[in-house]
């Protein structure tokens, strides 16, 4: 998941601004598509790794049904068509409406990361390699109109997220099934995907290019959503979508502007133990200012006492206001959600060739300045690593340059002139110029103002957002030293891992992060054998072994793991926030 540009607006009583904004772009490790937003299916960002998730307490008394939950949002849920929507985990709105055949668990914190059957019976059936998977449907699916969900109807919409004028979903299956690479959905070819086959209503196989042992966990995505090819309207879908989820769309306004969910008659908990469906309407309301959203939240007056947010954080300010009321403390939720912040490099730009300057680089760096220029240790965890700090991305505890918290100049020194610089150099780091914003000039002063001590003169280039974009995800541009960001897109470590260091993912003509252009063959051949195993635990093990490998390169300086906390209104029952999308489960809340 790439840089993200934070909102910083104007407010009034009684807080300030929230410094940065969760609205994150994905990752994508498709060599063909570049960067989606993720304001995404959570129809709220992903928040990243921090305290204890779901450590919120919300009213007391025991949840019912009944009610309207209300939603405020800065971001619109756009593009509402679930072969278009880029959701992690299923999303969270989305998944009201669109199940899947698998799906995240609804449980707080780390039992949150496991992926569990939604539609299917379980998980997935593999083959012996992992390059067949084999799913069969529960009984007693339907629906909104009392209509059966078939297979069939899963295949139409993943052939559906392959057209043109469907695109902006998740990219992986072109990539994976066979014979996809040049598919272009079924308005143009009807005979759909060979690699996707419907022996039966009940059963659905697909067929891979290579092992993918993670394939239960894409099958999270709504394109995994069943679509009936008789309702289909093509880019007018969204707007009366059939639903196969506890909501159906009763009014979709301005492109998910306005977007008001009522109970699906026909939906069933005995086919559904993941989601509650606690209240009798849910009303989403986007495009708010976000000092106004914790504004309303915090006064909880009228309906914003049943009110929630998905997509806006609480800046330091705000946070030590709350902190100073009980009540208020009380309301805020924090979510873990794996993202890295970290320095780049590109070693075929001199003087980043010499591992050493890395190394001396490594060592100078001040995260508690960083962490201080992004908002404080309250929203933020320093680094070492370069996967997130869950045991589901195979997190391994290492720190390959251990300088403290506040760096070690000295030994950055030493380094130095062991590269041939005994009396220092001067570089230039590359970053973003918008205010605030994670690859920001706050940060880029504070690696500077590190690196200073060591003796290493820092020299600032400021882009402009979309400038700084291009030019660091272009080979022939790719300066050798500048910041990023990267998240996943479902908490393992390879979507973290491989399109950052998987040599065959580099490219030459596109949306690159490959930053470091890394094409080591052991690497490559070791993300092979992980994405064979279908014991995701074990392969965890494996990818954090993994990290710490080529973590000992200095290819990149982690600096610190993002920490979002919301607030919700004073009649939110059940908070439950997971370590898979660090969002409130919109599922499971009643304001009963």
């Amino acid at each position: 998941m790439p840089d993200a540009t934070p909102v910083v607006v104007p407010v009034v009583v009684p807080f300030t601004p929230s410094e940065r904004s969760i609205m994150r772009p994905v990752p994508l490790t498709s060599r063909r598509i570049g960067v989606i937003a993720v304001g995404l299916a959570l129809a709220g960002g992903a928040v990243a790794c921090g305290p204890k998730s779901g450590d919120a307490k919300a009213s007391d008394g025991k949840p019912a049904k009944g009610g309207t939950l209300y939603v405020l949002n800065n971001q619109p849920q756009e593009d509402f068509d679930p072969a278009r929507l880029y959701t992690s985990g299923g999303g969270n709105i989305p998944s009201l409406v669109y199940r899947t055949l698998t799906t995240r668990n609804r449980a707080a914190g780390a039992a949150g990361s496991k992926v569990v059957p939604d539609l299917a019976t379980d998980t997935g059936e593999p083959s012996q390699d992992a390059t067949v998977w084999t799913y069969h449907l529960k009984d007693g699916l339907k629906y909104q109109d009392g209509t059966p969900i078939t297979t069939a109807d899963i295949k139409y919409d993943i052939e559906r997220s392959f057209a043109p004028e469907l695109s902006g979903g998740a990219p992986y299956l072109r990539d994976w099934l066979v014979g996809a690479a040049d598919y272009q959905g079924p308005y143009k070819d009807p005979k759909g995907l060979a690699s996707v086959v419907t022996p039966d209503p009940k059963t659905i196989v697909f067929h891979l290019n290579k092992p993918e042992g993670e394939f239960p966990l894409l099958a999270t995505q709504t394109s995994f959503a069943p679509v009936p090819k008789a309702e289909d309207t093509g880019t007018k879908y969204a707007d009366h979508p059939v639903s196969s989820g506890p909501y159906e769309v009763a009014s979709n306004e301005n492109n998910g502007e306005h977007l008001v969910l009522k109970r699906n008659p026909q939906w069933s908990a005995a086919t559904d133990d993941q989601r509650k469906a606690y209240p009798d309407t849910i009303d989403v309301r986007s495009g708010l200012d976000q000092a106004v959203i914790n504004q309303r939240l915090a006064a909880g007056v009228g309906n914003d006492a049943d009110a929630v947010t998905t997509d806006t954080n609480l800046g330091p300010a705000e946070l030590a206001r709350i902190s100073g009321d009980k009540n208020l403390a009380g309301r805020v939720g924090t979510g873990h959600f794996g993202y890295t912040d970290y320095i780049a490099f590109d070693p075929k730009v001199k003087p980043f060739d010499n591992i050493k300057v890395r190394e001396a680089i490594a060592y100078a760096v001040n995260r508690t300045t960083v962490i201080n220029a992004q908002g404080g240790s309250s929203l933020n965890d320093p680094a070492t690593t370069f996967l997130p700090a869950q045991a589901s991305f195979g997190y391994t505890p290492y720190d390959p340059f251990p300088a403290g918290a506040t760096g070690d100049p000295a030994k950055a020194k030493q380094l130095l002139a062991q590269a041939g610089y005994p009396n220092g150099l001067t570089v230039t780091l590359t970053h973003d110029t918008n205010k605030g914003g994670e690859q920001g000039p706050e940060v880029a002063t504070a690696v500077q103002e590190a690196l200073k001590l060591a003796g290493i003169t820092v020299k600032l280039d400021g882009e402009e957002h979309n400038a700084y974009s291009d030019k660091v995800r272009t080979t022939s541009t790719e300066p050798g030293f500048f910041l990023a960001g990267w998240g996943a897109d479902w908490p393992s470590g390879g979507p973290f891992l491989g399109p950052i260091f998987d040599g065959r993912q580099i490219v030459k003509d596109g949306a690159n992060f490959n930053n470091a252009q890394l094409n080591d063959p052991s690497v490559n051949s070791e993300i092979d054998a992980i994405n064979k195993i279908t014991d995701l635990k074990a392969a965890a093990v494996r990818w954090g072994a993994l990290d710490k490998r080529i973590g000992a390169q200095a290819l990149t300086v982690p600096l610190y793991h993002p920490v979002y906390k919301r607030l919700f209104g004073k009649n939110i029952k059940n908070v439950v926030i997971s370590d898979w999308t660090g969002v409130l489960d919109v599922s499971q809340v009643a304001v009963k």
